[in-house]
């Protein structure tokens, strides 16, 4: 991992240094916060085949597969020099939607989630696009993708995105999440990919450590449970939804589930693990509150586990 250009000038708020200390090992923690994250891609196989793209792009670039991902590689070109590239996005295979740039941790979500053709799923956070246009993709097509946001800048991004990408079962809308409950629709499946406050991403944004304080995570959680709490409600029986942050917070993350299951008796979770991807400690105890034990069976991914972003993924069924 190379480090960030002045990562060692960079100033940490004590509070946050303290905090993280206690949620993990510090020293490698922030060493993978402060260092470049590596690119990846997702592959498109609703225009090209995984091997088809393998054969177009590997002339010039470095592709290697995500373990947990069968359609995600991480890139890198092979120039040296003047001639090395990282501008992936100029590539003529992003411009014809071949493939998505897109996090490898991100990925997640939508493989845990296990979309199926043919079935109804809400994306209620959809913007900007790429876990939206990953769930249509396994879809096939088939069925109906509601890919929702909130406000008018994030939808353009989402429309720019699914216009490149070219799933022809998705209808994109603008509204508060929270208000699908008056629509009278149910779904099969739901991704909450709630707002957060981004602390798993310091690798690509490093305003979050300038920004970050106790009093916004609160506030945030507060918004992170109306949008559970409207998901859940417009859920099926047996249904399934994903909730997933790129949040390393407690409060946000099992928190937030432990909120969920003393709410909602017909709430379960289900165990997360994916081939090749190595789980970080849950957090079941912190500043004085126990969470269930259930919450052992979300996905709590550190940036130095795997040499990604942090996120935090829950499976949840509906009985």
């Amino acid at each position: 991992m190379d480090a960030i250009p002045n990562s060692d000038k960079i100033q940490i708020k004590d509070g946050f240094r303290e905090r993280y200390s206690k949620l993990t090992n510090w020293e490698p923690f922030i060493a993978c916060s402060l260092s470049f994250l590596r690119r990846s891609i997702r592959v498109n196989t609703l225009k090209i085949s995984v091997e088809d793209l393998r054969k177009r792009m590997e002339k010039n670039w470095h592709l290697d597969p995500i373990p947990w991902c069968k359609e995600g590689f991480f890139i890198d070109h092979k120039g040296e020099g003047d001639d090395y590239r990282r501008d992936v996005g100029n590539t003529i295979e992003h411009q014809l939607g071949y493939i998505y740039i897109q996090e490898a941790a991100s990925m997640i979500p939508p493989i845990v989630l296990d979309p199926k053709p043919g079935e109804t799923i809400l994306d209620m956070c959809a913007a900007p696009g790429s876990k939206a246009s990953q769930i249509a993709q396994y879809m096939e097509n088939r069925g109906i993708l509601i890919a929702n946001d909130f406000q008018g800048i994030r939808l353009a991004a989402l429309g720019i995105n699914m216009q490149r990408m070219s799933p022809t079962n998705t209808l994109l809308t603008l509204m508060d999440g929270a208000r699908f409950k008056d629509a009278g629709l149910l779904f099969d499946r739901i991704l909450l990919d709630a707002p957060c406050s981004g602390t798993g991403t310091i690798r690509k944004s490093l305003k979050t450590l300038r920004i970050w304080n106790p009093n916004m995570v609160r506030k945030i959680m507060g918004e992170q449970r109306r949008l559970l709490r409207a998901a859940f409600e417009v859920l099926k029986p047996d249904g399934t939804m994903v909730y997933s942050t790129c949040s390393l917070e407690p409060e946000e993350d099992e928190g937030v589930m432990d909120w969920l299951l003393k709410e909602y008796p017909n709430a379960s979770l289900e165990h997360v693990e994916l081939p090749g991807l190595k789980r970080g400690n849950i957090i079941t105890e912190f500043e004085g509150k126990t969470y269930s034990k259930e919450v052992e069976k979300c996905l709590r991914l550190w940036p130095q586990d795997n040499d990604t972003e942090g996120f935090f993924v829950a499976k949840i069924r509906k009985s």
